[in-house]
């Protein structure tokens, strides 16, 4: 089974709202009937209308319209699913994916289709330019991984995604693709609830640039829908 990650990047100024209702009721009927389909997910930029502009909301996050996550039995079959994220002439841009779960959600106990509770914090980023591919993989995996439990004590899910390669023409360059889940909203919007202590906090910063590139880093809050497990 592969799994890719679509983003999705409607007109500027588009409504969260519509946007995610669209998306519900009228693109995940389609992608679900695509055949070789095992699972799919969608988070969707529908919240930053009704929040004060968030600490971590950087470089092009404001524009995602949506994070849409599709299991396969192979990604050959994909183009059915790029054209019905595309129908309404948003710009998208696919990424193949290598998946592993750092921390796994302890006590899902919501159907699929419902909105999941709290809230994703969801980052995609380029490796730091200066350094190898083995150096990215240890900071990011090795080093950082274990670190962000400090970092976000309250965080209940930690879904890590190595970029294997692109598969949607004139997709820029991203390694890692990232979903931090919070139960809460007010775990996402109150740093004292979304960090640790201030030196977590100021260690969080210099240790950054060890692996990811500052000027390919994105990040936004997210709503997020389970339409049909793995």
């Amino acid at each position: 089974m592969e799994k890719i990650i679509y983003l999705t990047f409607p007109e500027s100024g588009f409504d969260g709202a519509a946007y995610r209702d669209r998306l519900l009721s009228q693109v995940c009927p389609q992608l679900l009937a695509v055949r070789g389909l095992r699972g799919l997910t969608v988070e969707v930029n529908d919240l930053l209308a009704d929040m004060p502009r968030p600490m971590l909301l950087l470089g092009d996050g404001e524009a995602l319209g949506a994070a849409v996550s599709v299991w396969m039995d192979s990604l050959d079959d994909r183009a059915e699913i790029e054209q019905a994220l595309t129908a309404q002439g948003e710009g998208l841009q696919g990424y193949l994916v290598t998946e592993s779960v750092p921390q796994a959600c302890p006590d899902r106990d919501w159907p699929d289709g419902a909105r999941s509770p709290g809230v994703t914090h969801f980052t995609w980023f380029e490796k730091a330019p200066q350094i190898s591919e083995e150096a990215f993989f240890h900071h990011w995996f090795d080093v950082h991984t274990p670190f962000s439990f400090e970092l976000h004590p309250l965080r209940c899910e930690y879904i890590r995604n190595a970029v294997a390669r692109s598969l949607t023409p004139n997709a820029p360059p991203v390694r890692a693709i990232v979903g931090e889940r919070f139960p809460e909203l007010r775990d996402y919007t109150d740093p004292k609830r979304l960090f640790g202590s201030a030196d977590v906090l100021a260690k969080s910063a210099a240790e950054a640039g060890d692996f990811s590139d500052p000027n390919a880093l994105h990040s936004l809050p997210l709503s997020q829908y389970i339409i049909r497990s793995t």
